[in-house]
């Protein structure tokens, strides 16, 4: 798996349609009002500027995690990672994306495809938790 980080341009509002309720994925109800108000995606996606990176994945590991080849992460630096969450993982100078899991045992990262066993860190690996994913961008078309 190779991750690519993309830089984050200057800060600007985008600004889009914000429904008021949420949309079914069911049976439509033509009564339903769509629009209210508008969503800055920055305020919602981004807790911290200058510590939030998008990282391009390539690679299958994740998918079972909804991450797919192709999609983008956001990446927070700043977050303290915990047992549980998908993190950026710098193994012996190489990255991945995979789950930290920490029990009594230790660390060892997780992949979310069964083809990929897990990750156990020895005592000679160095091990660095580079970011945690907060959101995933999901390419629909």
């Amino acid at each position: 798996m190779t991750l690519t980080v993309l830089p984050l341009k200057a800060r600007t509002p985008l600004l889009l349609v914000f429904p008021v309720e949420a949309i079914r994925a069911g049976f439509p109800s033509p009564a339903q009002d769509y629009a209210d108000s508008s969503i800055d995606l920055n305020e919602e996606l981004i807790r911290d500027k200058t510590a939030t990176f998008i990282v391009r994945v390539a690679g299958d590991s994740m998918e079972g995690a909804g991450i797919f080849d192709g999609d983008e992460i956001i990446v927070d630096r700043s977050l303290n990672p915990r047992s549980g969450d998908v993190v950026v993982a710098v193994i012996d100078g190489e990255l991945t994306l995979k789950r930290l899991i920490l029990d009594g045992t230790g660390a060892h990262l997780e992949a979310e495809n069964a083809a990929y066993p897990p990750i156990r860190i020895d005592e000679l690996s160095e091990l660095t938790i580079w970011g945690v994913v907060t959101f995933g961008i999901r390419h629909v078309r």
